[in-house]
């Protein structure tokens, strides 16, 4: 069973192509199950307005679209669910609001992303004295796995995209392997995810994410994955999956999830 657990739609302002275009090319690429996951509205600007995230008022399309797409999936072959792909912050006041929208909504999947080029997490990291790239990435780290270990997520997103978009000039996970195991041994506490995003081959560092030695950690502590394309047009849905497929089994990965009314499902990895 091959599937996408992370697409989003229009409504965020950053995306084209209908959710019934992604189930279409779905189909085509032999995927039998999708889930959208469009950015959570934030009602603080320093998160990003319109272009970043959908608004609270888009919420309902946001359902109309992802019902209508699944309609065309059971015609397809493909089961779509409707997640969403939350915010990480290391404030929870700041995350008590977005709490009501997750609380509002039976969400399939809850992702949990860590969007470092924010205004807001700008600050964080000011206000942290974290003014080396060394510094920025080892905070970033333990911001990850504090969110890891609220339990507010299902599966922690694209966990070393602070090395694209330009707030540190210097990634090197071996740098940093105490703080990312940290991180790794959280997801594990929490009985949670982490994904594998195929979207960095698309982007300045040209690799998925995480990185693979990152991810050699991860086999060798048992930490469980997601995958996502995290496809902003239907073109890319399952992008380079012939590429990273044969790569998690080349590191004893033989499981992917998803999940569905929040429960976890495993699956065995093709490719």
């Amino acid at each position: 069973m091959i599937i996408d657990c992370h697409m989003h739609t229009p409504l965020c302002g950053h995306a084209s192509g209908s959710p019934t275009e992604y189930v279409q090319w779905a189909a085509r690429k032999g995927l039998q199950l999708v889930t959208f996951t469009c950015h959570i509205p934030m009602d603080m600007g320093g998160f990003g307005n319109y272009g970043i995230r959908m608004k609270e008022k888009h919420l309902p399309k946001y359902f109309k679209i992802v019902e209508q797409a699944r309609t065309v999936g059971e015609r397809l072959g493909v089961e779509v669910l409707c997640g969403i792909e939350a915010e990480i912050f290391p404030d929870e006041q700041v995350m008590a609001r977005m709490d009501q929208t997750l609380a509002a909504h039976d969400f399939d999947f809850i992702l949990g992303s860590l969007h470092h080029f924010t205004s807001s997490y700008g600050n964080r990291l000011r206000t942290a004295d974290a003014r080396t790239d060394f510094e920025k990435v080892e905070t970033y780290f333990e911001d990850l796995a504090t969110g890891a270990r609220t339990g507010r997520y299902h599966s922690i997103s694209h966990p070393d995209v602070i090395r694209i978009y330009g707030t540190v000039d210097h990634f090197d996970p071996a740098e940093h392997e105490k703080s990312i195991r940290r991180f790794l041994q959280s997801v594990i506490e929490a009985d949670i995810c982490m994904e594998v995003n195929t979207s960095g081959f698309i982007k300045e560092c040209a690799q998925m994410h995480p990185d693979p030695l990152i991810l050699d950690w991860a086999s060798e502590m048992g930490v469980n994955l997601t995958i996502g394309s995290d496809s902003h047009n239907p073109q890319s849905v399952g992008q380079f999956y012939e590429i990273v497929l044969p790569l998690l089994k080349e590191k004893d990965f033989t499981q992917l999830h998803y999940h569905r009314a929040g429960k976890r499902v495993a699956v065995p990895i093709e490719g």
